[in-house]
């Protein structure tokens, strides 16, 4: 007897820029996906709640217990839509684990072991254009659904400053920082989106100046 495919639902103990990650690679698989061509919550919905949450977030970084408050807000929304959607995805995916990963969200594994993503490794950082660092990975990380970065500039003495958010990519061979400051050095992490447990632990520190 196959066993019916089942969405992992585990998305709501990531943290917050995982979360707004997961939501856009949501937004992707469903556009135009003719697997699941009625969802009960539109994706103009979906883009407005991940904009919302995404706007709190950096007014979070300016601290203040109302904007924090806003923030939390905006998440329970946000999860509330991403529910929804995994509801309609397990039930309208007719059996099939291909359509079911179509739309961007993850299976139950069929057995019980977790299956985390594993830390990537930066392979080196080479200078793009002016203010800009192209990150190169040693190999692409199986089952990560998306990159996320931070970079921290490093003062005239190697101290290092408050870690920045940078960008969320999906391409392994297109990962990028830019608007960096030319001939600063910037301390660069990246770590995997996606698996069991929603991220993987951030790579080792990689350093570079940017010119």
């Amino acid at each position: 007897m196959t066993t019916r495919p089942r969405v992992l639902v585990s998305f709501d103990r990531s943290a917050d820029n995982p979360l707004k990650a997961f939501a856009d690679v949501i937004h992707q698989g469903l556009t135009g996906n003719p697997a699941f061509p009625n969802p009960p919550v539109s994706l103009s919905d979906l883009q407005t709640a991940i904009t919302d949450f995404s706007d709190a977030l950096v007014a979070q970084e300016q601290g203040g217990t109302l904007a924090t408050a806003v923030k939390k807000a905006k998440r329970a929304a946000l999860v509330t839509l991403l529910r929804k959607l995994a509801g309609y995805v397990e039930d309208n995916c007719n059996g099939s684990l291909t359509a079911l990963l179509s739309s961007g969200f993850a299976a139950v594994s069929a057995s019980r072991a977790q299956t985390p993503v594993a830390v990537p490794f930066i392979l080196r950082l080479l200078n793009g254009h002016t203010g800009e660092l192209l990150v190169k990975l040693r190999e692409p990380i199986a089952h990560a659904k998306c990159y996320e970065l931070r970079y921290a500039a490093l003062s005239a003495d190697g101290t290092p400053g408050p870690w920045q958010s940078g960008n969320l990519l999906t391409n392994s061979r297109a990962l990028t920082l830019n608007g960096l400051t030319p001939g600063t050095t910037y301390n660069v992490q990246i770590r995997a989106i996606g698996g069991s447990t929603g991220q993987s632990d951030w790579s080792p520190l990689t350093s570079h100046m940017s010119l």
